[in-house]
């Protein structure tokens, strides 16, 4: 039965912790605070079932943060979390919650991190501990984490320690514990191992049920587009253009695909940054604290890389790829709308995948709606605004007062009105992305793109301007498709898997390509990765992923190897483009000998492997839990690569300037040649 108390203070909490509550801001519990702290305070072991976003974090910190011993620095509360992200957001929590309680102390513990710190915390002393399964297990095994004192533990997200494959540990973890502890489980579905584990290590429990109806997704607008995999990035383009969004979450299912959407954004101007399994830890605090604080503005990410992600910035979430399960969705969606905000869910599917709806639709009890793919006149219409929004800023800043004197002179010399000089200064402000997009060049880009073949390769080029023809050699790639390497039978062609971003260093350049390195006036000081240089690179020249050498990253500028001889229309483009806000300009390398150098230090980038072009199946609703997700899988047999089977004409590469001639010219000189 839910309890009915409406305010904190009537839940008997201790002083500090209201008067930090009120801090923040809360005045009225949640229903799962409302329902669990009261049992909790009291001493009983609590087994919850809610969804996450609810509030469960406050649950659990309020009543243990109440009774305390500061006094005592041995760790009196131990919480275990599924994921890094988790373990930092509910410490951080706990952090705040203390705000009024002096000498109070919490260690976040987990893997990716260096032991040194989190030794000095513990040698220091705390009051709480939260981690992840793996590190707390390796700091009982050492010694360097005693439970001796504790009083209380937490299993936050036991469904998805059970998924991630830590429920041995986590009986581990709990058989080392004092006899004597109270036991609060948390879970957002309460499978058969859920109910083993609390039937063997809580004591008589109190059970507390949250319907799903109510806590996550009421308040959250979902809605659909039907859209096939290799227009997909056109779509979240357009979506991008057209959504008022403040911060934005993107899911894919893969790590790899989670860089190379990122690449293929950052390309395209947009503030992104990339967030899976692979990223090193701070990077990863990095990309968190720069999305909070304003400086990112949208996050790719895989579904565990996003667990326990609580930014109040995430206004959108946009599911690029279907997950796996409906569950899985719900925990997507989740990301926004928290804690009673308004929050926006967009769902990219495939035609084949309306079923897949149906069942999302029945999992949350809630419609989703279809939504309309964006016109160009409300994609001109958003940017006109956002134009308009900067001239007001400029204005307010009394910057703009100090060149009035220009536009006075030009007016008296020239005859001309201030609404034409004002026009030719947007001209010259919008540089080589149009301010307003052409809706007839985009309906006739439309036209074409769907009457060519599927190995072609859709753009939103509609910003840019039209390039000129280039050299056969430097012709537009063909697509690399995404495949769903987490999931099973290879047999099927994905169809739906939006274009892929060649990945820098993905290969090494072909051997038959004479290579030139080249210097951009981007560096580390930029805030650049490899990653960026080749999305700007691939996007404006049109040139093979494989064909882009190593990309070295210096502090101002970065060395990037690229095929020889390449056209001079390409040279200017490349030279005018941006990353991170600045241009490449890009210029050959020259040893003092006039030969070109060539990068031959490590890439600041390990090689990472090209995807398998083998295509998967759609993923099912109905399997159990599904396949683990965002870890490394075991390889699959492949008899051949997948460009073997191509036809040769399939993708122009570059070649030696030998071998367009007849076999018998081959090798002889000029003279002798066949006319």
């Amino acid at each position: 039965m839910i309890d009915t108390t409406t305010t904190f203070q009537q839940l008997a909490l201790s002083a500090p912790v209201l008067q930090a509550l009120k801090d923040v801001g809360y005045e009225s519990p949640s229903p799962i605070q409302a329902a669990t702290i009261p049992h909790l305070l009291a001493g009983k072991d609590v087994l919850g079932q809610a969804q996450t976003g609810t509030g469960k974090t406050a649950a659990f910190a309020l009543p243990i943060l109440s009774n305390l011993d500061i006094a005592q620095t041995k760790p009196q509360a131990l919480v275990l979390a599924p994921t890094r992200e988790l373990a930092i957001q509910v410490a951080e929590a706990f952090q705040r919650y203390a705000s009024h309680l002096p000498g109070f102390h919490v260690v976040p513990i987990y893997g990716g991190q260096s032991y040194t710190p989190q030794l000095q915390s513990l040698r220091r002393g705390v009051h709480v501990v939260v981690g992840t399964p793996g590190r707390i297990m390796d700091h009982l095994k050492r010694g360097t984490l005693a439970l001796d004192a504790l009083k209380y533990i937490v299993l936050d997200e036991a469904d998805e320690m059970l998924r991630m494959g830590f429920i041995d540990d986590v009986n581990w973890i709990l058989e080392q514990a004092p006899a004597k502890r109270q036991v609060a489980l948390f879970s957002a579905t309460m499978p058969p191992q859920i109910r083993r584990i609390a039937q063997q290590h809580l004591n008589s429990p109190t059970e507390v049920t949250i319907k799903s109806k109510t806590a996550t997704a009421a308040n959250i607008r979902q809605r659909y587009w039907v859209v096939s995999g290799m227009h997909k990035l056109d779509a979240l383009t357009r979506v991008l253009e057209v959504e008022n969004f403040d911060a934005m979450l993107v899911f894919t299912r893969t790590k790899q695909s989670t860089e190379e959407l990122a690449e293929r954004l950052a390309a395209r101007g947009f503030s992104v940054e990339a967030l899976n399994g692979d990223i090193a830890q701070a990077q990863r605090e990095r990309t968190v604290a720069r999305l909070k604080n304003g400086q990112v503005d949208i996050v790719v990410a895989t579904d565990v890389a996003a667990r326990g992600l609580d930014v109040e910035r995430i206004s959108h979430v946009v599911n690029f790829d279907v997950p796996y399960d409906s569950e899985s969705y719900v925990h997507r969606i989740g990301r926004t709308g928290r804690a009673g905000r308004s929050g926006e869910a967009i769902l990219f599917i495939a035609p084949r995948e309306r079923n897949m709806l149906r069942v999302i639709e029945r999992t949350t009890r809630q419609p989703i709606e279809p939504m309309q793919m964006p016109t160009m006149e409300a994609v001109n219409e958003q940017r006109v605004t956002r134009f308009k929004q900067k001239i007001t800023d400029a204005l307010a800043g009394g910057e703009a007062s100090k060149y009035r004197f220009i536009v006075e002179q030009y007016e008296s010399e020239h005859a001309a009105s201030p609404v034409d000089i004002a026009a030719a200064l947007i001209t010259m402000a919008q540089g080589r992305t149009p301010l307003l997009v052409d809706s007839r060049e985009r309906a006739s880009g439309n036209r074409e793109r769907d009457e060519s073949p599927r190995g072609s390769q859709p753009e939103y080029k509609s910003q840019r301007p039209a390039r000129p023809d280039r050299d056969a050699k430097f012709a537009e790639r063909a697509p690399r498709t995404a495949n769903d390497n987490e999931a099973a039978t290879p047999q099927h062609k994905r169809k739906d898997s939006f274009s892929q971003q060649p990945r820098p260093n993905s290969k090494r350049p072909r051997e038959d390509v004479p290579m030139e390195t080249y210097r951009v006036e981007v560096g580390h000081a930029h805030g650049v990765k490899p990653g960026n240089i080749v999305g700007a690179i691939a996007n404006e020249a049109g040139i093979e992923g494989q064909l882009i050498g190593r990309v070295d990253i210096r502090d101002n500028y970065s060395l990037v190897d690229l095929p020889e001889g390449m056209p001079k229309e390409i040279f200017r483009q490349l030279k005018k483009a941006r990353v991170a806000g600045q241009e490449l300009r890009i210029s050959p390398v020259k040893l003092p000998g006039g030969a070109p150098e060539r990068v031959n230090e490590k890439p600041s980038a390990p090689p990472r492997p090209s995807f398998d072009r083998a295509a998967t199946e759609p993923p099912r609703f109905d399997r159990g839990a599904g396949p683990q997700r965002d870890k490394p899988h075991a390889a699959r047999p492949n008899t051949a690569r997948a460009g073997a089977t191509r036809s040769s004409s399939a993708r122009p590469t570059l070649a030696r300037a030998d071998a367009s001639r007849p076999p018998s010219d081959r090798g002889r000189p000029p003279k002798q040649r066949q006319k």
